[in-house]
């Protein structure tokens, strides 16, 4: 059967919850979290992103988080909540999804950036 857009959406959000901004500045506050953005540079470069985001474009996401490749970022661990977040919350739940198939089974959707900045969520240029 031939999968549409939607039904890749549909899997990654069924799989991946979401997280608040409260419950993720928490979480950030405690140590206990990562995150990652993963628009292109030029997107983060002209909106800033969440405050110590790393910034990890989405295409590259497999590679980085896994430590048998060269582009492995150890900051990326199964032992820390892993939050993503995008410009709408679409590609942060097909990463999300990703991630969960590679093994990490502490992700969340942090959904779109201005939503993020709009409550009041940390950021940085």
């Amino acid at each position: 059967m031939k999968k549409t857009a939607q039904d890749f959406l549909s899997e990654a959000n069924a799989l991946v919850p979401t997280i608040d901004v409260a419950d993720a500045v928490s979480l950030m506050d405690s140590g206990n979290a990562v995150v990652i953005d993963v628009r292109d540079g030029k997107e983060i470069d002209q909106s800033g992103t969440v405050k110590d985001a790393l910034r990890i474009p989405r295409g590259m996401i497999e590679f980085v988080a896994d430590p048998s490749t060269d582009f492995y970022n150890d900051q990326i661990s199964a032992d820390k909540e892993i939050l993503v977040i995008c410009g709408a919350g679409g590609m942060a739940a097909l990463t999300g999804k990703t991630l969960v198939d590679m093994g990490y089974d502490k992700v969340r959707n942090l959904g779109g950036f201005s939503a993020w900045k709009d409550a009041g969520g940390p950021t940085e240029s």
